[in-house]
């Protein structure tokens, strides 16, 4: 009789255990495809764009210093490039006539936000104010609706990439990081830009970056050499009837 009580005990615990263990896999099975279809749904800036044209985008971000910014502008007009500046606002205020003079010179301007802070951790409210504010900066000063905008520190989700695209912009990231702002030298800025250099590529630079005077002319001498086009992203992305793929490469729908 206790025999039997024994083993009576041993099959529960045993069928218990089984049920705990299937318990967390289901559990497991049910946050990997969570994650999954998260990853999977999650929307993304333009990193690139897939252009049949032999063309390609430089980009400044400018939150600190302006000393270097109209000879950037002049190095551009000697090469007959383009680019885009993304501006925060603090920079705008202290800038007005860079502003302009960015404008006029035929460069697209961005938003970077008012602070430059990491978006992520706002509220909505917050990240209401870091954008509406510098858009209406931006547009005083050029006359010009803003079109794009760029995350601080490139950080973002999904929420905030629909709420730049409920304002009718387009968040943009870059597939080309130059590291400029490491201070690195412009031999090594121009190894970086030669060894990702593709067809609709974004590059990353800033304003104010130690040796961005050297590496620029440097950099669009190269961009000429493989029969490239540098163009501001009003000629490069598409602003309607596109796509964005999972590496963040925007496509224009068939």
């Amino acid at each position: 009789m206790i025999l039997v009580i024994k083993k009576k005990k041993i099959v529960l615990v045993s069928i218990i255990i089984v049920l705990i263990l299937t318990a967390v896999i289901l559990i497991n099975n049910v946050n990997i495809f969570t994650m999954a279809k998260n990853e999977f749904s999650k929307k993304l800036p333009v990193y690139s764009v897939d252009t049949d044209g032999k063309k390609i985008a430089i980009t400044f971000d400018a939150a600190w210093g302006s000393d270097k910014t109209e000879q950037i502008l002049d190095i551009l007009s000697k090469n007959n490039a383009k680019a885009t500046f993304f501006l925060v606002g603090f920079w705008i205020d202290e800038n007005e006539e860079l502003v302009k003079k960015i404008s006029d010179y035929g460069c697209d301007i961005g938003n970077h936000s008012i602070n430059h802070l990491d978006m992520t951790k706002l509220s909505k409210k917050e990240v209401e104010k870091e954008v509406l504010s510098v858009n209406e900066k931006l547009t005083a000063i050029t006359g010009k609706d803003v079109k794009y905008f760029r995350f601080p520190y490139g950080a973002y989700n999904s929420d905030l990439v629909s709420y730049i695209n409920s304002k009718n912009m387009i968040p943009v990231q870059w597939s080309i990081d130059s590291l400029d702002w490491k201070k690195i030298q412009a031999n090594e800025i121009l190894n970086r830009v030669s060894n990702n250099l593709k067809d609709g590529s974004i590059i990353l630079f800033h304003n104010n970056s130690e040796h961005i005077l050297q590496a620029l002319p440097l950099v669009l001498a190269l961009i000429e050499n493989r029969g490239y086009t540098t163009v501001t992203l009003s000629d490069l992305i598409f602003n309607e009837n596109y796509y964005i793929d999972n590496n963040g490469v925007q496509h224009l729908n068939n």
